[in-house]
This record gives C-alpha cells, structure tokens and sequence, in this order.
C-alpha cells in the first residue's frame, strides 16, 4: 500500500472554511455552533461531533474515518485496563 501524507483533521477543517467563501461569522450562524466553538473547531481541532457535523452540512462536506495503514500482517493492539 502506498505511503499517502494525510492532513490533519485541523488542517482540512481550516482549509473547508477557508475556501468557502463564507465568514466565519456566518458560518457560525448558518452552522449554529457558536463562535467560540468554531474558533476552536478552526484552531485547535477540538469540539464534539455534532459539531463538526454540523459544520459539514453546512459546508456541504461529508466526513468520514479511516484507520491508517499499518505493517502488513500485524495488527494495533489495544492496552488492557488495569485495576
């Protein structure tokens, strides 16, 4: 599998509001998530995802996860809880 640099989920966010062409202020109120949220959303990468929902209806974007490649024939392991 080929070795693809991924952007950072930050980074497609400010790129999508970015080339929008909307303000963030209309986003914002388009979008319905506070500005504070999107200030956070736009510089951190934090919030929920019912926001970043919301933030993709609004800029008619789809999100989606994929899990990133890993070695051939191993697989991430998960740590165990402790007590």
């Amino acid at each position: 599998m080929p070795n693809r640099n991924h952007k950072s989920l930050t980074d497609q966010i400010r790129e999508a509001i970015d080339g929008s062409g909307l303000s963030r202020y209309r986003i914002s109120q388009e979008s319905g998530i506070d500005q504070a949220g999107l200030a956070r959303l736009y510089n951190e990468g934090r919030g929920s995802l019912a926001m970043l929902n919301r933030l993709a209806a609004c800029l008619q974007l789809r999100v989606s996860m994929d899990r990133q490649p890993t070695t051939e024939g191993t697989r991430p392991t998960r740590k165990q809880p402790t007590k």
